[in-house]
């Protein structure tokens, strides 16, 4: 490794810009997965994990840094509805954090030579439940419930060494609250990014506030958010940079809507490359897609970010 190499995601968010990856079940949806199931993605890791190494390899061929593991919807208690005891579901989680692991070595190995980083997924509450509680938030817990919860999920992953966690599509500054005190003193570093609509969390809660959660935590190396309009991007980039002097990460969907009734995205997608260029001068370091943004796309945003 050369001396101006990073060693680490934080150095490399220091030096400039670093492409995420785009949507898992996009994905695995392209490549003819069926995902109509509550656990999701996260039930390839029991069935076909080799689906998810394959789709992590995409991503990190189509020019994306880092990769985001399918333990999204991943949980003791999801596995336990599928009579997956907790032995097991630990083993699924961890496993989840190598098979990225082995799509950077057999991506490293057919050419690409820069760093390659794993973050490992850890989805909100409502994720577990899959009813679309996750783009609310307020269940009804408290934080004490809420961090009980997460932890264990948490210390799972960390023993597995990603190079951070991703603590996403989080709808609610209470439920960050617990995240982020679950993260202490697990010895992986983590980013904290919010599910949003406008100038505000799910739940309602202003930006300033949301961010300011995690501003002096120093386990938290990025702050932004995911899962929302692109509209909505750069202005939560400002107010994060303004509100905790963090690097910024975002991963938006693509633009598209979700129909519910008819369970199927509508209308057409309005992530454009001169968008990446604006969240780029806002302040964002870390800079990907999440719902409906394939390899494509991102091989757009890494074109954009290093030319």
């Amino acid at each position: 490794m050369s001396s101006d190499t990073p060693s680490s995601l934080a150095e490399a968010l220091a030096a400039g810009s670093v492409v995420l990856d785009g949507g898992m079940s996009n994905q695995l949806e392209s490549a003819g997965h069926d995902l109509s199931d509550e656990l999701w993605s996260a039930r390839l890791l029991a069935e076909r994990p080799e689906a998810i190494t394959e789709a992590h390899l995409a991503y990190y061929e189509a020019g994306a840094d880092v990769a985001i593991t399918s333990s999204y919807q991943a949980t003791f208690e999801g596995f336990a509805g599928r009579g997956i005891g907790r032995e097991k579901a630990a083993e699924l989680l961890a496993l989840s954090v190598e098979l990225a692991r082995e799509a950077a070595r057999r991506a490293q190995a057919k050419g690409v030579s820069r760093p390659l980083w794993v973050a490992a997924s850890v989805g909100p509450y409502g994720a577990m439940l899959a009813d679309g509680s996750e783009y609310r938030g307020r269940y009804g817990l408290s934080v004490d419930e809420l961090e009980r919860f997460h932890r264990p999920r948490l210390e799972v992953l960390a023993a597995a060494r990603p190079d951070v966690l991703a603590l996403e599509t989080v709808p609610d500054a209470d439920e960050a609250a617990a995240l982020l005190r679950a993260v202490r003193g697990l010895g992986v570093p983590a980013w904290l990014s919010y599910s949003v609509d406008g100038d505000r969390t799910r739940a309602g809660q202003p930006l300033e506030e949301a961010f300011g959660l995690a501003a002096e935590v120093d386990e938290v190396i990025a702050v932004g958010v995911n899962c929302c309009a692109p509209e909505d991007v750069e202005g939560a980039v400002r107010t994060a940079v303004r509100v905790t002097g963090k690097p910024v990460v975002v991963y938006p969907n693509s633009g598209e809507a979700w129909d519910a009734q008819a369970r199927a995205w509508a209308g057409r997608s309005t992530f454009t490359s001169e968008q990446v260029r604006g969240w780029r001068g806002a302040g964002a370091r870390l800079i990907g897609g999440c719902c409906r943004v394939g390899p494509a796309a991102i091989a757009g945003i890494a074109g954009v970010l290093r030319d």
